[in-house]
């Protein structure tokens, strides 16, 4: 670990803290002036995979907002190509898998076995380590089994997730063999980001809310539990997060995760509340509040800060990442307030 007294890691062990740490998802992204003029130069994956590039946004990003964590830069899907699913990004429709996974035939041929070819990801991780030294702590992170799955059967996003829940129901076996060979790549790759120094892992469950309690339970939470044990044995905290989770956040808890991501559709102390207040948890404020007035964001900030009720435990964050169109003035100034004036929320 390369900062592990950061008030964000003694936050993410539910330890006492004097104020209340800030980070931000998709915090080095297209809002960004000094961003964008990177991706002039080269393309998302290009970025992903020199990572000097890939360290030098993650350090900007962080060095710009002034927050508490620097999350390395990456996309969640970059474990795909080294199974053999290859992807690439349609202009303005997002990521696209050439040839979807419908048949256990497909699962059986995807590999497990080159996890270490992601190493440009902890040697991006290893660059931004060194630049903070323990000044600020770095966050590694993998998608979730179940949303890397769910792009691997839709071939991209989807509304429904036919294909995934239709494989889930009909071929239990088959999903469960993938489930495993991506628990067994991203517990890899991830393991390899904390080698390199990184002081937590996050993992992203973005089209988790799409399932139901007893589904989540049945397909899902067994290998997401088995993902988050194998990265504990590093010892790092475990960040989970996932989009409109509201109804899976006591079972997401289950994972052993020290920390549970709540998105902006549940009241922050309802969300800790229905943990048992067990362990931290993170957010969450709607992203799309960072396009208000500061009069109406003020207030909004603040009282996910009261709700949090100077427990032990609150990592500020948004309740998803932020937009391409965002205001950085409004960024900034989010910052600079729960950094200025959390504190008071602590008493």
């Amino acid at each position: 670990m390369s900062a592990p007294n950061a008030l964000f890691v003694r936050a993410a062990k539910a330890q006492p803290t004097e104020r209340t740490p800030i980070w931000l998802m998709r915090q080095a992204g297209r809002y960004m002036a000094e961003y964008r003029a990177v991706r002039k130069k080269y393309s998302l994956i290009e970025i992903c995979k020199k990572p000097e590039v890939a360290a030098q946004v993650t350090i900007e990003a962080a060095e710009i907002l002034k927050v508490d964590a620097a999350i390395i830069f990456a996309d969640l899907l970059l474990p795909l190509e080294v199974m053999g699913l290859p992807f690439h990004f349609a202009a303005g429709e997002g990521p696209k898998i050439e040839k979807p996974i419908r048949t256990p035939a497909d699962i059986a041929h995807l590999r497990t076995d080159r996890a270490a070819d992601l190493g440009y990801v902890a040697e991006a991780v290893k660059l931004v380590c060194k630049h903070f030294g323990d000044r600020l702590p770095v966050i590694g992170f993998c998608g979730a089994p179940f949303t890397l799955a769910s792009y691997m059967i839709e071939g991209g996003g989807s509304r429904n997730y036919v294909f995934t829940k239709k494989m889930m129901y009909s071929s239990p076996g088959a999903w469960d063999e993938l489930m495993r060979k991506l628990v067994s790549v991203t517990a890899e790759y991830s393991g390899e980001q904390v080698r390199a120094g990184a002081d937590t892992i996050q993992i992203f469950d973005s089209w988790v809310g799409c399932l139901s309690v007893e589904d989540y339970r049945r397909y899902v939470l067994p290998h997401a539990t088995d993902l988050v044990s194998r990265l504990r044995k590093t010892g790092v905290p475990i960040i989970y997060f996932g989009t409109d989770s509201a109804t899976l956040l006591p079972s997401m808890k289950e994972t052993g995760a020290e920390v549970v991501g709540l998105d902006w559709r549940v009241p922050l102390d309802t969300g800790w509340q229905s943990l048992g207040f067990r362990g931290a948890v993170q957010g969450n404020l709607d992203p799309v509040l960072l396009f208000a007035e500061w009069k109406e964001l003020k207030p909004r900030a603040e009282d996910i800060l009261r709700r949090a009720a100077g427990r032990p435990g609150h990592i500020f964050n948004l309740g998803h990442g932020i937009l391409p169109e965002t205001p950085v003035d409004n960024v900034k100034a989010l910052c600079a307030f729960i950094r200025e004036h959390s504190a008071e929320f602590k008493k």
